[in-house]
């Protein structure tokens, strides 16, 4: 279990698959995720789930982020995880409409950071975000990460950004810093 700020991130678990069927049912989110909304029932999805949720480990890791009185609002992972370039893929979605633009997602990408950046050998996280979701781009800027590509045919309406373990430990450390300055 990992919390920061408003959130809590734990393991993803079974009793998720409810919400998480209906956020990758929903157009608008499967908008913002850049795919369609699922076409399965509930059957398949479930059946599918059982399968990605024993599939944790080594390349993959999911979590379910959770308000701290306990609300399951989305989900973040960490994938594509490479122990020789120390590198892994970022991805998250607040399925829970309530709770966009309310400091949520930023709180859930910092915590995985920082359990990332403190526990695994990882030096770099990226991800792709659309060009067009300035809302997630700014969240993303605001937990340190850097625009590094833009579109092109490989990337289509996409922008990747990154962030790496010393940039991150030294932002963090100013915002402790500035924290600390405010309450002296």
């Amino acid at each position: 279990m990992i919390k920061f700020g408003k959130v809590v991130l734990r393991k993803k678990r079974r009793e998720d698959a409810a919400k998480d069927y209906a956020w990758r049912k929903d157009p608008e989110i499967a908008r913002y995720d850049a795919t369609v909304p699922l076409g399965m029932s509930f059957g398949e999805f479930l059946s599918n789930y059982d399968l990605e949720l024993q599939s944790n480990g080594y390349r993959r890791q999911r979590y379910a982020i959770e308000t701290t009185d306990g609300n399951h609002i989305g989900n973040i992972t960490y994938y594509n995880i490479d122990l020789q370039r120390k590198e892994a893929e970022l991805g998250i979605v607040i399925g829970e409409r309530a709770y966009w633009g309310r400091g949520y997602g930023s709180d859930a990408v910092l915590g995985l950071l920082s359990h990332i950046f403190s526990n695994t050998p990882i030096e770099r996280v990226y991800l792709r975000t659309l060009d067009w979701n300035t809302r997630a781009r700014r969240a993303f800027a605001h937990c340190g990460f850097k625009e590094m590509d833009r579109g092109g045919p490989a990337l289509g309406r996409f922008v990747v950004m990154e962030i790496y373990r010393e940039e991150f430990n030294k932002m963090m450390a100013a915002r402790r810093q500035s924290e600390k300055d405010k309450t002296a």
